[in-house]
Protein backbone atom coordinates (compact mmCIF):
# COMPACT_ATOMS: atom_id res chain seq x y z
CA UNK A 1 0.00 0.00 0.00
CA UNK A 2 2.74 2.56 0.83
CA UNK A 3 4.87 1.94 -2.49
CA UNK A 4 0.67 2.73 -4.54
CA UNK A 5 1.47 5.83 -2.65
CA UNK A 6 4.55 6.44 -3.40
CA UNK A 7 4.15 5.70 -6.83
CA UNK A 8 0.72 8.27 -7.21
CA UNK A 9 2.20 10.70 -5.31
CA UNK A 10 5.01 11.07 -8.00
CA UNK A 11 2.59 10.80 -10.74
CA UNK A 12 0.80 14.07 -9.13
CA UNK A 13 4.34 15.94 -8.96
CA UNK A 14 5.18 14.80 -12.41
CA UNK A 15 2.22 16.46 -14.10
CA UNK A 16 2.00 19.97 -11.57
CA UNK A 17 5.55 19.86 -12.84
CA UNK A 18 4.53 19.80 -16.52
CA UNK A 19 2.16 22.55 -16.19
CA UNK A 20 4.52 25.28 -15.22
CA UNK A 21 5.51 27.59 -17.43
CA UNK A 22 9.28 27.81 -16.72
CA UNK A 23 10.05 31.37 -16.79
CA UNK A 24 14.17 32.46 -17.74
CA UNK A 25 16.56 32.96 -15.04
CA UNK A 26 17.31 36.87 -16.80
CA UNK A 27 13.35 37.20 -17.70
CA UNK A 28 12.13 40.27 -15.90
CA UNK A 29 8.64 39.63 -13.78
CA UNK A 30 5.99 41.93 -15.29
CA UNK A 31 4.68 44.49 -12.54
CA UNK A 32 1.47 46.76 -13.02
CA UNK A 33 1.22 50.47 -11.42
CA UNK A 34 -2.99 50.98 -11.37
CA UNK A 35 -3.70 54.85 -10.74
CA UNK A 36 -6.66 57.09 -11.34
CA UNK A 37 -6.27 60.60 -12.25
CA UNK A 38 -2.92 60.16 -10.92
CA UNK A 39 -3.82 58.57 -7.78
CA UNK A 40 -2.32 54.98 -7.02
CA UNK A 41 -5.18 52.53 -6.72
CA UNK A 42 -3.79 49.65 -4.65
CA UNK A 43 -7.01 47.65 -3.86
CA UNK A 44 -8.30 46.72 -6.90
CA UNK A 45 -7.02 43.58 -7.33
CA UNK A 46 -9.44 41.74 -5.12
CA UNK A 47 -12.54 41.48 -5.98
CA UNK A 48 -14.23 42.92 -2.72
CA UNK A 49 -12.53 46.12 -3.24
CA UNK A 50 -12.49 46.94 -6.88
CA UNK A 51 -12.00 50.48 -8.67
CA UNK A 52 -14.39 52.78 -8.66
CA UNK A 53 -15.33 54.57 -11.64
CA UNK A 54 -17.71 56.85 -12.66
CA UNK A 55 -19.38 55.90 -15.71
CA UNK A 56 -18.88 58.68 -18.55
CA UNK A 57 -21.92 60.11 -19.40
CA UNK A 58 -20.88 63.25 -20.58
CA UNK A 59 -19.75 61.11 -23.82
CA UNK A 60 -16.30 61.42 -23.22
CA UNK A 61 -13.45 58.92 -21.71
CA UNK A 62 -11.08 61.55 -19.64
CA UNK A 63 -8.21 60.71 -16.74
CA UNK A 64 -11.32 60.92 -14.29
CA UNK A 65 -13.18 58.36 -15.70
CA UNK A 66 -10.48 54.99 -16.61
CA UNK A 67 -8.09 53.44 -14.36
CA UNK A 68 -4.76 53.68 -15.91
CA UNK A 69 -2.36 50.60 -16.12
CA UNK A 70 1.42 50.47 -16.69
CA UNK A 71 2.60 47.42 -17.22
CA UNK A 72 6.29 47.37 -16.83
CA UNK A 73 7.97 43.99 -18.67
CA UNK A 74 11.00 42.68 -20.50
CA UNK A 75 11.88 44.59 -23.35
CA UNK A 76 10.76 43.39 -27.03
CA UNK A 77 7.63 41.39 -25.21
CA UNK A 78 3.89 42.21 -25.43
CA UNK A 79 1.27 42.91 -23.15
CA UNK A 80 -2.25 40.78 -23.88
CA UNK A 81 -5.36 42.71 -21.86
CA UNK A 82 -8.65 41.02 -21.47
CA UNK A 83 -11.50 43.03 -20.69
CA UNK A 84 -15.16 41.65 -19.11
CA UNK A 85 -17.74 44.45 -18.27
CA UNK A 86 -14.96 46.92 -19.00
CA UNK A 87 -13.60 48.80 -21.85
CA UNK A 88 -10.11 49.04 -22.91
CA UNK A 89 -8.17 52.14 -24.79
CA UNK A 90 -4.95 52.96 -25.82
CA UNK A 91 -5.60 56.82 -24.84
CA UNK A 92 -7.25 59.21 -23.17
CA UNK A 93 -9.75 61.83 -25.05
CA UNK A 94 -8.58 64.95 -26.82
CA UNK A 95 -10.05 67.35 -29.10
CA UNK A 96 -7.90 66.07 -31.78
CA UNK A 97 -8.86 62.49 -31.06
CA UNK A 98 -11.74 62.25 -29.37
CA UNK A 99 -12.63 58.95 -27.01
CA UNK A 100 -16.40 58.56 -26.74
CA UNK A 101 -18.59 55.45 -24.44
CA UNK A 102 -18.16 54.02 -27.97
CA UNK A 103 -14.38 53.62 -28.29
CA UNK A 104 -12.24 51.29 -27.56
CA UNK A 105 -13.22 47.06 -27.03
CA UNK A 106 -12.52 44.01 -24.97
CA UNK A 107 -8.75 42.95 -25.43
CA UNK A 108 -5.75 44.49 -26.49
CA UNK A 109 -2.09 43.67 -27.31
CA UNK A 110 0.53 46.19 -27.00
CA UNK A 111 3.92 45.09 -28.18
CA UNK A 112 6.73 47.14 -26.28
CA UNK A 113 9.26 46.93 -28.99
CA UNK A 114 12.96 48.33 -27.44
CA UNK A 115 10.77 49.46 -24.43
CA UNK A 116 9.72 48.13 -21.44
CA UNK A 117 6.52 49.46 -20.25
CA UNK A 118 2.88 49.41 -21.89
CA UNK A 119 0.55 51.58 -20.99
CA UNK A 120 -3.57 51.42 -21.47
CA UNK A 121 -6.63 52.71 -19.98
CA UNK A 122 -10.18 51.01 -18.75
CA UNK A 123 -13.31 52.44 -18.12
CA UNK A 124 -16.37 50.83 -17.49
CA UNK A 125 -20.59 52.48 -18.40
CA UNK A 126 -22.17 49.53 -15.84
CA UNK A 127 -22.09 49.24 -12.22
CA UNK A 128 -21.66 45.69 -12.82
CA UNK A 129 -18.11 44.30 -11.58
CA UNK A 130 -15.79 43.81 -14.30
CA UNK A 131 -12.59 41.98 -14.74
CA UNK A 132 -8.95 42.99 -16.50
CA UNK A 133 -6.50 40.32 -17.06
CA UNK A 134 -3.15 41.30 -17.96
CA UNK A 135 -0.47 38.74 -19.18
CA UNK A 136 2.76 38.57 -20.07
CA UNK A 137 5.12 35.66 -20.52
CA UNK A 138 4.64 33.35 -17.51
CA UNK A 139 2.88 36.35 -15.72
CA UNK A 140 -0.78 36.44 -15.78
CA UNK A 141 -2.58 39.73 -12.76
CA UNK A 142 -6.16 40.24 -12.73
CA UNK A 143 -8.16 43.42 -11.85
CA UNK A 144 -11.73 44.79 -10.96
CA UNK A 145 -13.36 47.37 -11.95
CA UNK A 146 -16.39 48.90 -10.88
CA UNK A 147 -18.65 51.75 -12.51
CA UNK A 148 -20.77 54.14 -10.26
CA UNK A 149 -24.43 55.19 -11.27
CA UNK A 150 -23.96 58.81 -13.24
CA UNK A 151 -26.99 61.22 -12.71
CA UNK A 152 -30.25 60.00 -13.30
CA UNK A 153 -31.14 60.53 -17.43
CA UNK A 154 -34.32 58.71 -17.22
CA UNK A 155 -37.49 58.01 -15.52
CA UNK A 156 -39.66 55.47 -16.50
CA UNK A 157 -43.26 54.36 -14.90
CA UNK A 158 -44.70 50.99 -14.52
CA UNK A 159 -48.55 52.03 -13.92
CA UNK A 160 -51.91 49.99 -13.99
CA UNK A 161 -53.94 50.99 -17.00
CA UNK A 162 -56.84 50.51 -14.97
CA UNK A 163 -58.85 50.85 -11.37
CA UNK A 164 -62.19 51.02 -9.82
CA UNK A 165 -63.03 54.81 -8.20
CA UNK A 166 -61.99 55.01 -4.39
CA UNK A 167 -59.25 52.03 -4.23
CA UNK A 168 -55.40 51.84 -3.94
CA UNK A 169 -52.90 51.82 -6.97
CA UNK A 170 -49.13 51.00 -6.61
CA UNK A 171 -47.06 52.94 -8.91
CA UNK A 172 -43.26 52.19 -9.64
CA UNK A 173 -41.07 54.92 -10.99
CA UNK A 174 -37.69 52.87 -12.09
CA UNK A 175 -34.47 55.79 -12.10
CA UNK A 176 -31.69 55.29 -14.56
CA UNK A 177 -28.63 56.58 -15.75
CA UNK A 178 -27.84 57.66 -19.41
CA UNK A 179 -25.84 53.97 -19.68
CA UNK A 180 -29.10 52.47 -18.18
CA UNK A 181 -27.71 51.65 -14.80
CA UNK A 182 -30.22 52.28 -11.70
CA UNK A 183 -29.86 55.03 -9.44
CA UNK A 184 -30.45 54.13 -6.15
CA UNK A 185 -31.15 56.62 -2.64
CA UNK A 186 -32.47 59.01 -5.00
CA UNK A 187 -35.81 61.84 -4.57
CA UNK A 188 -38.77 61.06 -6.50
CA UNK A 189 -41.53 63.70 -6.52
CA UNK A 190 -45.19 63.03 -7.26
CA UNK A 191 -47.63 65.42 -9.11
CA UNK A 192 -51.16 65.05 -8.94
CA UNK A 193 -52.85 66.92 -12.03
CA UNK A 194 -56.19 68.88 -11.28
CA UNK A 195 -56.60 66.40 -8.08
CA UNK A 196 -57.07 63.55 -9.99
CA UNK A 197 -55.76 61.05 -7.09
CA UNK A 198 -54.70 61.55 -3.57
CA UNK A 199 -50.86 59.89 -2.96
CA UNK A 200 -50.01 58.55 0.12
CA UNK A 201 -46.79 60.29 0.23
CA UNK A 202 -45.19 63.26 -3.00
CA UNK A 203 -41.76 61.73 -2.15
CA UNK A 204 -40.14 58.63 -2.29
CA UNK A 205 -36.33 57.57 -2.37
CA UNK A 206 -35.27 55.24 -4.99
CA UNK A 207 -34.20 51.97 -2.76
CA UNK A 208 -31.17 50.93 -2.94
CA UNK A 209 -31.66 46.84 -1.82
CA UNK A 210 -31.77 44.05 -4.25
CA UNK A 211 -35.39 43.77 -4.59
CA UNK A 212 -36.44 47.45 -5.15
CA UNK A 213 -32.96 49.25 -6.27
CA UNK A 214 -33.29 52.15 -8.23
CA UNK A 215 -37.11 51.74 -8.03
CA UNK A 216 -39.22 54.46 -5.67
CA UNK A 217 -42.89 52.84 -5.18
CA UNK A 218 -45.31 55.11 -4.83
CA UNK A 219 -49.29 54.46 -3.72
CA UNK A 220 -52.35 56.27 -5.42
CA UNK A 221 -55.83 56.28 -3.93
CA UNK A 222 -58.47 57.04 -6.81
CA UNK A 223 -61.31 59.81 -6.71
CA UNK A 224 -64.46 58.40 -5.88
CA UNK A 225 -65.84 59.87 -9.23
CA UNK A 226 -64.09 60.82 -12.54
CA UNK A 227 -62.59 59.32 -15.34
CA UNK A 228 -59.31 59.32 -14.99
CA UNK A 229 -56.28 60.27 -12.74
CA UNK A 230 -53.21 61.80 -14.03
CA UNK A 231 -49.88 61.78 -12.03
CA UNK A 232 -46.54 62.85 -13.11
CA UNK A 233 -43.16 62.72 -11.61
CA UNK A 234 -39.53 64.14 -11.58
CA UNK A 235 -36.22 64.03 -9.46
CA UNK A 236 -36.93 65.79 -6.53
CA UNK A 237 -33.79 67.83 -6.54
CA UNK A 238 -32.49 69.00 -9.63
CA UNK A 239 -28.47 67.97 -9.58
CA UNK A 240 -29.72 64.50 -9.01
CA UNK A 241 -30.40 64.74 -12.95
CA UNK A 242 -28.97 66.03 -15.64
CA UNK A 243 -29.11 69.43 -16.97
CA UNK A 244 -29.02 68.90 -21.41
CA UNK A 245 -28.84 65.74 -23.74
CA UNK A 246 -25.53 64.63 -24.94
CA UNK A 247 -24.32 64.09 -28.20
CA UNK A 248 -24.18 60.62 -28.92
CA UNK A 249 -26.36 59.41 -25.92
CA UNK A 250 -29.74 58.74 -25.10
CA UNK A 251 -31.78 61.93 -24.48
CA UNK A 252 -33.58 62.72 -21.30
CA UNK A 253 -36.54 61.46 -20.16
CA UNK A 254 -37.35 62.80 -16.57
CA UNK A 255 -40.89 64.03 -16.46
CA UNK A 256 -42.78 61.18 -17.24
CA UNK A 257 -46.54 60.14 -16.33
CA UNK A 258 -49.15 57.62 -15.09
CA UNK A 259 -52.66 57.81 -16.72
CA UNK A 260 -55.01 55.56 -14.90
CA UNK A 261 -58.74 55.00 -16.01
CA UNK A 262 -61.24 55.53 -13.03
CA UNK A 263 -63.61 52.76 -13.56
CA UNK A 264 -67.04 52.90 -12.19
CA UNK A 265 -67.94 49.90 -11.34
CA UNK A 266 -71.55 49.80 -10.05
CA UNK A 267 -72.37 51.70 -13.17
CA UNK A 268 -70.37 49.08 -14.68
CA UNK A 269 -72.33 46.41 -13.56
CA UNK A 270 -75.50 48.30 -13.95
CA UNK A 271 -74.68 48.45 -17.61
CA UNK A 272 -73.82 45.34 -17.98
CA UNK A 273 -76.97 44.16 -16.77
CA UNK A 274 -79.34 45.78 -18.78
CA UNK A 275 -77.41 45.10 -21.71
CA UNK A 276 -77.36 41.59 -20.73
CA UNK A 277 -81.32 41.96 -20.47
CA UNK A 278 -81.65 43.80 -23.96
CA UNK A 279 -79.40 40.75 -25.27
CA UNK A 280 -82.03 38.30 -22.91
CA UNK A 281 -85.41 39.99 -24.67
CA UNK A 282 -83.92 39.85 -27.78
CA UNK A 283 -83.07 36.43 -27.99
CA UNK A 284 -86.55 35.64 -26.71
CA UNK A 285 -87.54 37.87 -30.00
CA UNK A 286 -85.12 36.01 -31.92
CA UNK A 287 -86.27 32.45 -30.65
CA UNK A 288 -90.41 33.37 -30.86
CA UNK A 289 -89.57 34.29 -34.72
CA UNK A 290 -87.65 31.32 -35.39
CA UNK A 291 -90.37 29.38 -33.96
CA UNK A 292 -93.30 30.54 -36.20
CA UNK A 293 -90.74 30.48 -39.32
CA UNK A 294 -90.70 26.77 -37.79
CA UNK A 295 -94.37 26.26 -37.72
CA UNK A 296 -95.01 28.51 -40.88
CA UNK A 297 -92.42 25.99 -42.99
CA UNK A 298 -94.90 23.12 -41.38
CA UNK A 299 -97.90 24.65 -42.91
CA UNK A 300 -96.65 25.52 -46.31
CA UNK A 301 -95.25 22.34 -46.43
CA UNK A 302 -99.12 20.88 -45.69
CA UNK A 303 -100.75 23.24 -48.32
CA UNK A 304 -98.10 22.15 -50.55
CA UNK A 305 -98.57 18.63 -50.17
CA UNK A 306 -102.87 19.23 -50.36
CA UNK A 307 -102.33 20.75 -53.48
CA UNK A 308 -100.24 18.28 -54.80
CA UNK A 309 -102.43 15.60 -53.98
CA UNK A 310 -105.37 17.57 -55.69
CA UNK A 311 -103.64 17.74 -58.73
CA UNK A 312 -103.14 14.61 -58.32
CA UNK A 313 -106.60 13.40 -58.27
CA UNK A 314 -107.71 15.95 -60.04
CA UNK A 315 -105.14 14.59 -63.61
CA UNK A 316 -106.35 11.25 -62.47
CA UNK A 317 -110.09 12.37 -63.20
CA UNK A 318 -109.19 13.79 -66.52
CA UNK A 319 -107.69 11.36 -67.58
CA UNK A 320 -110.63 8.51 -66.93
CA UNK A 321 -113.29 10.92 -68.49
CA UNK A 322 -110.52 11.19 -71.40
CA UNK A 323 -110.27 7.47 -72.26
CA UNK A 324 -114.33 7.40 -71.63
CA UNK A 325 -114.66 9.80 -74.09
CA UNK A 326 -112.26 8.54 -76.60
CA UNK A 327 -113.63 4.87 -75.82
CA UNK A 328 -117.37 6.15 -76.71
CA UNK A 329 -116.25 8.12 -79.62
CA UNK A 330 -114.54 5.29 -80.66
CA UNK A 331 -117.62 3.10 -80.36
CA UNK A 332 -119.63 5.57 -81.96
CA UNK A 333 -117.61 5.92 -85.14
CA UNK A 334 -117.19 1.79 -85.39
CA UNK A 335 -121.02 1.79 -85.44
CA UNK A 336 -121.69 4.28 -88.15
CA UNK A 337 -118.97 2.53 -90.18
CA UNK A 338 -120.87 -0.55 -89.65
CA UNK A 339 -124.21 0.85 -91.07
CA UNK A 340 -122.81 2.44 -93.90
CA UNK A 341 -120.82 -0.93 -94.81
CA UNK A 342 -124.01 -2.48 -94.21
CA UNK A 343 -126.04 -0.05 -96.19
CA UNK A 344 -123.09 -0.19 -99.03
CA UNK A 345 -123.57 -3.46 -98.97
CA UNK A 346 -127.16 -3.77 -99.77
CA UNK A 347 -127.26 -1.53 -102.17
CA UNK A 348 -124.41 -3.44 -103.92
CA UNK A 349 -126.86 -6.64 -103.78
CA UNK A 350 -129.70 -4.99 -105.45
CA UNK A 351 -127.79 -3.03 -108.24
CA UNK A 352 -126.21 -6.60 -109.08
CA UNK A 353 -129.37 -8.13 -109.09
CA UNK A 354 -130.91 -5.80 -111.76
CA UNK A 355 -127.82 -5.97 -113.63
CA UNK A 356 -128.11 -9.82 -113.60
CA UNK A 357 -131.88 -9.74 -114.76
CA UNK A 358 -131.36 -7.03 -117.28
CA UNK A 359 -128.83 -9.41 -118.75
CA UNK A 360 -130.73 -12.40 -118.50
CA UNK A 361 -133.91 -10.49 -119.78
CA UNK A 362 -131.44 -9.86 -123.19
CA UNK A 363 -130.07 -13.49 -123.37
CA UNK A 364 -133.66 -14.63 -123.72
CA UNK A 365 -134.77 -12.24 -125.99
CA UNK A 366 -131.21 -13.11 -127.84
CA UNK A 367 -131.86 -16.53 -127.08
CA UNK A 368 -134.77 -17.07 -128.99
CA UNK A 369 -133.89 -15.04 -132.14
CA UNK A 370 -130.87 -17.23 -132.19
CA UNK A 371 -131.46 -20.91 -130.88
CA UNK A 372 -128.45 -21.81 -132.64
CA UNK A 373 -126.50 -19.05 -130.88
CA UNK A 374 -127.65 -19.49 -127.44
CA UNK A 375 -126.26 -17.29 -124.38
CA UNK A 376 -125.93 -18.64 -120.88
CA UNK A 377 -128.00 -16.74 -118.31
CA UNK A 378 -126.36 -15.35 -115.09
CA UNK A 379 -127.20 -16.85 -111.98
Amino acid sequence: MNSFKKIALAMVAAMTLGTIVATPANAAVMTVAVSLDTVANTTNSAIATPASLPVPADNSVDAADALKFIATVDVGTSVSVVATNATIVSALHTTAAPVGATSGSSSLTIATGTGTTATFYVYTKTTAIGTVVITNGGTQLTYYVQGTAGKINTLTVSAPAAGAAGTKQDISVTATDTFGNKVSAKSITATVFASTAVMDTATVTTGATLSDFGVAKFVATLPATGTRSLITFSPTTAGDATTADVVGLPARALAPFAEITVRDLVSELAAQTAAKDAALAAKAISDAAVVKAASDAVAAKAASDAALAAEKAASATALAAEKAASAKALADAKTASDATIAKLTADNAVALKSIKDAFNALAKKWNAKNPKAKVTYVK
